[in-house]
């Protein structure tokens, strides 16, 4: 099954074209703020250097969140259009799944402004904890939370890992959720509640 993912959701515009374990095209290049411009420059020249016609496509997949809220509602329109104009597949993943990947013991931290982090303890592609955290906290976090760490390491002066979007969302196939009511699928900023457990 022809899969597109994309990723609008923080820095980098990620879409690929893959069937099972098989790359047909990617690109993955911070893109800050200008994901809009160019998601569909991208796409129409991986569909046509994969020798691929959009209506090849069977599945959409996106990140749902946390992240900037006009990135998110990028991809998230790509996918309803999709979604409701074809019979095509609409599955979601976490932004803090994609960084993390299939790593089996991983932390991933985010800038969500206002001195506060997006943050997620996740293991195996699956998310253990999710939530926003105070910068003060994000060390204990990480004290009690051993693992990897992914995403914006700066923000408690450390280096991160850098993920490979591209392989990530491949790899992460068998953790996807399919949005059964596409017409209802919405963000997840995160910034109704300090913390939650997934």
């Amino acid at each position: 099954m022809l899969s597109l993912a994309i990723d609008t959701a923080y820095q980098y515009l990620t879409v690929c074209l893959f069937d099972g374990d098989v790359l047909a095209g990617g690109y993955s290049e911070v893109c800050f703020k200008k994901q809009s411009e160019n998601v569909f420059p991208v796409l129409e020249e991986l569909l046509e250097q994969a020798h691929l016609k959009l209506s090849d496509v069977k599945r959409v997949v996106i990140t749902q969140g946390p992240g900037s809220y006009t990135g998110l509602r990028i991809a998230m329109t790509i996918a309803k259009m999709l979604g409701t104009q074809s019979d095509c597949e609409v599955d979601v993943i976490s932004t803090m799944q994609l960084y993390a990947g299939m790593d089996e013991c991983a932390n991933v931290i985010l800038d969500a402004r206002g001195h506060r982090a997006y943050t997620a303890h996740v293991e195996n592609g699956k998310i253990v904890w999710m939530g926003i955290l105070d910068l003060d906290d994000l060390e204990d976090f990480l004290d009690k939370h051993p693992g990897r760490l992914y995403g914006d390491g700066h923000l408690v002066g450390k280096e991160a890992i850098e993920s490979d979007f591209i392989e990530n969302f491949m790899n992460l196939q068998p953790v996807y959720e399919k949005v059964e009511n596409v017409h209802a699928l919405i963000p997840d900023y995160l910034k109704g509640s300090d913390s939650y457990k997934v």
